[in-house]
Order: C-alpha cells, then structure tokens, then sequence
C-alpha cells in the first residue's frame, strides 16, 4: 500500500521524492522520510512528534481528510494508505530546479495534465487534464492548506483558481488526485484535485528572492521584447508552542499580444470614399479562411502589477490539539494597451470607419481597438482546529472566506487616444465560504492488519455569492458612473454529508467504499439590462454519490486498483444567472441548468522497480449533461448560452515513471505519456456535434523533466511538454489549428541550471520555450521566456 516514501540516494541528503508502494519497507531516518498530503488527510490526525514516530505507526497513519494548515517539523504529512485513486506528487525538491514564478508552474509536468498559462502574472490560468478541458474550470478543485481556492462563481476561463493567495516558494508539495473517486470531496473532483501544502518553520529564517525574465515576441506586426520581474520577501520562526510565517510578494509583467483585430478577407470593392490605409497583414485563420489582421485588440498586451501578503500561524494548545490561521492578501493593477497597424497616406493612425485595404472595402468598428485597465484586492481568511492522535479518533473544522473586496473594470468606447466613453464594470462584493467538519478513525497499529477498518465521516457547506454592475462614463479612464448598462447577480450554496471506509478484509485484499449526500441551491437570480431588469426563482438539487474502490497487493512491488465513483457537479452562480461576458457584450444565460452527472472508472497498477516507480491507468468518464457554451442550432433565432449536452465520454490511457539515478548516479527523471479521446455522443442542442471530438481535449499529451545534479551545489534541468491534437470548435470545423485563433499541437522545451554556493544562497538561469516555438490557444502563448533568479536566506 501507500505507507512511505523513500529516499533512493542518501549521500546528497533528502531532496527528491521516489514514491514506493508497498507496505513492508526498512526504517529510514525521519528527515529523509518525505510523506505526501493527500486532500483527504486531516493532517492533524497523522501528524505526531518527530523523535515519537516509528515505521509501525508510519505504516498505520490515520485515514484522513481535505488537507489543513500544515505544521510538519520534519516529515512531510502522511499519504492516506486508503486513497481510492491515482496520484501524482510533485515535491520543493523537484520544482526548486524547474523554471517557476507562479504557484501554477509547479503542475506544468504533471501526467496528463497542462496549465492553460499565456504569460506571467495571467490571473486566468486554468488547468485542464482528462477529459476535462481548460475552460471547464469548475470540474477541478484547488486546496491550499485545506483553504478553497477554486472559483466557482462561473465556469470558464476568467474564473480560474485564485492561485495569487499562495507564495510558490512556499509551498512544500503538490498533490494531484485524478477522479471524483473519494466520497471526501464533492463532484467539483470530476477532473482532479489539487492539494497544495506549504511549509511551516522550525526555527528562525528569512528568505529573499528576485527573479528577472523577458521574451522577445515577433508576430503580424509586433516585433518586441516584453520584461518583468517578481520579488518575493518571507520570514517565519517557531517560538515555544507558535510558529508563523510571513510573506510579501510583488510582481510586474507586460504579457505579449493576446488578441488581434481581425477581419475575413472582404470581396466588396473599395468606394472612393473609402480611406486607402495600408499595414494590414493576412493570414489564413482556423478555419482556413483568409483574413486581415488590423491591430491589437480587446485584451492586447498586458501590463499587470500584482502585490500579495501571506501570513500563517499554528498554535499548539496542548499536544494534541492546534489551533491554525491564515490571512491571504492579494491586489492587481493592469492595463491593456492595445495598437492599429493601419496608416492613412500622411502616416497617421485609423482606428475605425470605411477603409480601402488593397482595392477592396472593409469596415472597422469603433471599439475596434478600445484599450483597458482595472484593478482587485482580495482577501482570504482561513481558521483551523483540529487533533491529531495516531491513533483512535481524530476531528477538525476548517472555515474560510474568500473576499473580494474591489473589483473595478473600465473599457474605452473606441481605440481614439484620450479619455473617452466607456464602461466601468463592478464585481466588488463577491466572493465564498466555506466550512468543513471532519472525523476520522485509525485502528492502534496492533490491529491494522487483517479485518481492520479506517473510518471518515464529515460534513461540508459552501457559499458563493456574486454582483456585477456596469455602467457607461463619460471619461473611462477615471471618470465616474453616469447610465445604469447592466447588472447580474445570484447565490448557490452546497451542503454535504459523507461516510467512507477502507477495509482490509484479506492480507492483500484492500475495499474502500463510500457515498456523499449534496444538496444543492440557488437563489436571488437576477438580472437587468437598461430600465428592465428580471427576478429568476430558486432551484434545487439533490443527489447521492456513491464511491468503491478495491485494491490487491499482487506482489511487495505491485500494487493493482480498480476504481469507480459516480460524482454530480452542480452549475455555478455565473451559468446560471450571469451566462458569458465577452468584453461588454452580454451572452444569454440559462437559469434551467440541469448539473453534471458522470460515472467514472479507472483501473491502476503501480509497480515499484529498481530506483523508480511506474503508473499505468485505464480510464473512462461518461458525463451526462455536460455544461457548456454551444449555439443551439435547431431554434430559430439560434440562442448562444451555456446548455446541457447530453452525454460525453472520455476514455484513455496513461503511463508515468518517477525515478532517482536512472542510468547514472545523480539523475532524477520524471516523465509521462497520455492518451484521451474524448467524444461527444449525443447533443440535442447541436446534432452536428455528435460524434465529433469535444472542445480542447488533445489525443495525446507528453511531459517529460530530467534534472542531473552533477554535485551537491549544481543541477541541470532538461524538459519538454508535447499537445497533440485537439479541437477549438465543437464540430471540429478548425482545420487549420496552429495558428492565431487556434487551439495548436506543440512541442516546447524548457531548461535550468541552478548553482547554490552556500546553504542559504541560490543563482539560477533558465529558459521556456528554447526553440521560440510559436503555439496558440486562441490567444498566442508566450515566446521563448529567459529566466535569471537570486535568493539568499538565512
């Protein structure tokens, strides 16, 4: 089973995780004993005084629940030897060597999996992974300490994980749990949890650390180098029964171009009251078709400066009992510039109206390239209480509240230089909670063996309200509200009961089985546009999720899982009420929502061998009701909202290795190759879809990280990310993928070496993207990106 991690290589001490998976392991000394947070382990009810801890209670460590402030001396928490599912860890061992700034960039290797990222400081980072794709954000959950991060007050990719309320230098380890497998976490698991723990002291330290990176960006008409810079401060101590730690952060970046104005190739002659302009570029879109490219438009490129403060507190009231706090502080400012490529024949810029581009006519709108900027702050408060005995009985309560406390939008009428119309659009006020009561039972380790049963029982309530007002100014830069425009607003709140067990009832023979109860509603709909605004009823849902998973020990190195889990993922506030915003244009929305239903299966053997580990998975996920934006095609007029599709499946296949001296002494490889096709089987919305491949899930993804330390001070990272080919359209109508407005295939390549003179001090310089390779989602993807980074610490 899942009771240790061990260090292969104990000459360059304890800094790379190699996950073995049997049961029956030599004892190790404790500081080279890295334990993994699962997002079910209470870790108060694993964690127990370093010098008090021996293999036997390693090997029977409590099943527990979603992960908590972290409070580890000098183990990682334990892994849950009852989790029902695959996994994928990635240690501060491991990342420390790769090219990271954000907490997102420690899951751009992770198997099966890609991090949605266009730049740095990109506050719509999303992940996608199986049959997930990367704007179905609300089919992944993001824990940081136990503290919810996930945005749910929509689905797509402007409501990505609040990454910004976690330091990445901070965090200890990332553990990825593929599936809705657990009756521990709601169907929000469909696609994966991720479980960030970050690191509490043990004694006094300071950290400083600055990172300077730039890329050189040349496409249509932007030929430019793009820099910023990331400055990163923390402090931390633990003082008799308090340990805390504090941190500040500032970032400031200017992103490449995200968007292009375009227009298709016109066949209208030109008038001779057209203006001739020239600058235009041409190229062939997604679909193929020829088109004009005029500028940089809408989002163009971003100039972003983001500050953030971290503080984080444990307290022990008595030796079994700790108390947790933490405060998450995170602000943005940016503007979005944006650039017309056309010239009158005095050389002077156009920004709209009748044009003559090569003889033929073409109309550029106003808002064409109406530039942008805004501002957030947001708060996170989080409190823990728990236990944590070995054995017996475990509980805790874990509350947060995720507050934004200023969102402010203003957009320009047109691209005309100065302070102009606009829109100013207001999301303050919005926000969740949530409150998790937990339980859990460990058998003394004289009884852990046959007939012995690890119990968890817990209760959940989530909260997540949102308000958005908008309003037209006479000057969009500072100007005030003048006319009411539009507003949206709604409620949805869970609550959630489960019980799961993990019963070894033969030697080898391991069954963990569960159910969750959810119920779901959603209240104070509303909506309203100019003078006429509208009032939505309420809505509820209730479902039970059952889960069972058994597992058998083939061999001490072989473990064999079969998993199955059902799992309802409820719509969110923005599907709902607020349907999509697409700048300032408003996209119905679809109060009928009906929640995702999907049954899921996997099918694991892992097999440690030599220095490494090995992972190959079947699995399968058939979702009805799939939530998604799509044109209903068989109304007339068509309607564009977020509907039901009636059922998709995805099923595939993925293989991982993690291993430490593969070939030669000092080389850590960690690698992955996946398979997924992911189909649309039945869509009464769009018949046209049917039997096509779903939005944004390629048929093969491929990562790969190999880091050498050539001595204790030195180490080489070589890396690579492969997507193979995926759709950007439903009916698969982009034939033309690797290109602006297409979702591409690509192969990049990333690389860092890492110098560390003394203990406290680092020098590194990297590279993403070597070969400046240029790949799309839509919107371009950074160029190649060259990194140099200084730390020194005490």
């Amino acid at each position: 089973m899942l009771d240790f991690f061990k260090r292969a290589r104990q000459p360059h001490g304890c800094r790379a995780a190699v996950r073995w998976r049997t049961p029956a392991r030599l004892p190790l000394p404790l500081a080279c004993v890295p334990l993994t947070l699962m997002a079910q382990a209470a870790y108060a009810a694993t964690a127990a005084p370093a010098d008090n801890t021996s293999p036997q209670h390693a090997a029977s460590e409590p099943a527990s629940l979603a992960p908590v402030v972290v409070t580890a001396q000098a183990a990682r928490p334990t892994l849950d030897p009852n989790l029902p599912a695959s996994v994928a860890t990635v240690t501060a061992e491991q990342f420390e060597n790769w090219n990271v700034v954000t907490p997102e960039d420690v899951l751009k290797y992770a198997p099966n999996m890609a991090v949605r990222k266009r730049f740095i400081g990109d506050v719509n980072s999303t992940i996608a992974v199986r049959g997930t794709s990367n704007s179905q954000t609300a089919r992944g959950l993001v824990y940081a300490d136990g503290l919810l991060l996930s945005n749910f007050l929509g689905n797509t990719f402007t409501f990505a994980p609040r990454w910004s309320m976690v330091f990445a230098d901070d965090i200890d380890q990332v553990d990825v749990i593929y599936g809705p497998y657990s009756a521990l976490y709601p169907g929000n698991s469909m696609g994966a949890t991720v479980a960030i723990t970050t690191r509490m002291p043990t004694h006094f330290e300071a950290d400083a650390k600055v990172q300077g990176f730039t890329q050189h960006f040349d496409l249509f008409g932007v030929n430019r180098s793009f820099n910023g810079t990331n400055t990163t401060a923390t402090i931390g101590d633990k003082v008799g029964r308090l340990s805390y730690l504090i941190g500040a952060d500032h970032l400031e970046n200017t992103s490449q171009p995200l968007q292009f104005a375009t227009l298709a190739q016109s066949t209208t002659p030109a008038k001779a009251t057209d203006r001739p302009v020239t600058g235009a570029y041409f190229y062939n879109d997604q679909n193929n078709a020829r088109t004009a490219v005029l500028g940089v438009s809408s989002e163009g490129i971003e100039r972003t400066f983001q500050d953030q403060f971290r503080l984080k507190l444990a307290y022990d009231l008595t030796p079994t009992l700790q108390a947790g706090f933490t405060l998450g502080y995170w602000h943005q400012k940016y503007n979005s510039d944006t650039q017309t490529f056309l010239r009158d024949a005095n050389g002077n810029p156009v920004y709209s109206g009748l044009v003559n581009i090569g003889g033929f006519e073409y109309k550029v709108p106003a808002a064409t390239f109406a530039p942008s900027q805004g501002s957030s702050e947001n708060f996170l408060y989080g409190v823990s209480l728990r236990t944590r005995n070995q054995t017996g009985w475990n509980a805790e309560a874990v509350a947060s509240y995720f507050d934004v406390t200023q969102s402010i939008a203003r957009t320009a009428a047109s691209g005309v230089p100065g302070d102009g119309p606009g829109t100013i659009t207001y999301g303050s006020g919005s926000g969740w909670k949530s409150l998790d009561l937990r339980s859990t039972w460990t058998p003394p380790s004289a009884e852990a063996g046959l007939a012995a049963h690890w119990l968890s029982f817990g209760y959940h309530y989530d909260n997540y309200f949102l308000d958005n007002e908008t309003y037209a100014t006479a000057a969009w830069r500072d100007g005030g509200n003048a006319a009411f425009a539009n507003a949206f607003g709604g409620r949805t709140q869970s609550q959630a009961a489960y019980a799961q067990d993990s019963w070894r009832f033969l030697p080898r023979w391991r069954l963990t089985y569960g159910a969750r109860y959810e119920n779901w509603n959603a209240y104070d709909g509303t909506r309203a546009l100019g003078a006429t605004s509208l009032d939505y009823g309420a809505a509820s849902e209730s479902h039970w999720s059952p889960k069972a998973s058994i597992s058998f020990d083939a061999t001490p190195d072989l473990l064999l899982r079969a998993s199955i889990g059902r799992a309802y993922r409820f719509p969110t506030v923005g599907e709902l009420f607020q349907g999509q915003i697409n700048g300032v244009a408003i996209v119905n929305n679809n109060p009928n929502l009906k929640p995702e239903d999907d049954l899921s299966k996997e099918l694991t053997a892992e097999w440690q061998h030599g220095n490494g580990v090995y992972r190959f998975t079947l699995f399968q996920d058939d979702v009805k009701n799939t939530i998604f934006s799509q044109t209903n095609t068989t109304v007339i007029p068509n309607v564009t909202n977020f509907q039901n599709i009636d059922k998709v499946r995805s099923r595939g296949i993925e293989t991982s290795y993690e291993g430490q001296d593969v070939l030669l002494r000092g080389l850590d490889l960690t690698a992955s190759v996946a398979y997924t096709q992911s189909k649309i089987l039945a869509n009464s919305g769009n018949p046209a879809s049917v039997g096509k491949y779903f939005y944004r899930i390629p048929l093969w993804r491929a990562n790969v990280a190999a880091t050498f330390h050539a001595t204790d001070k030195t180490a080489v990272t070589l890396a690579a990310r492969y997507s193979g080919r995926q759709y950007n359209t439903l009916t698969n109508t982009d034939t033309n993928p690797n290109t602006y407005g297409g979702t591409s295939t690509y192969a990049v390549v990333d690389a860092k070496f890492t110098y560390r003179p003394t203990k406290g001090s680092e020098i590194g310089i990297g590279v993403d993207n070597l070969f400046d390779h240029r790949y799309f989602v839509f919107h371009p993807y950074a160029g190649r990106t060259i990194y140099l980074e200084g730390r020194i610490g005490i």
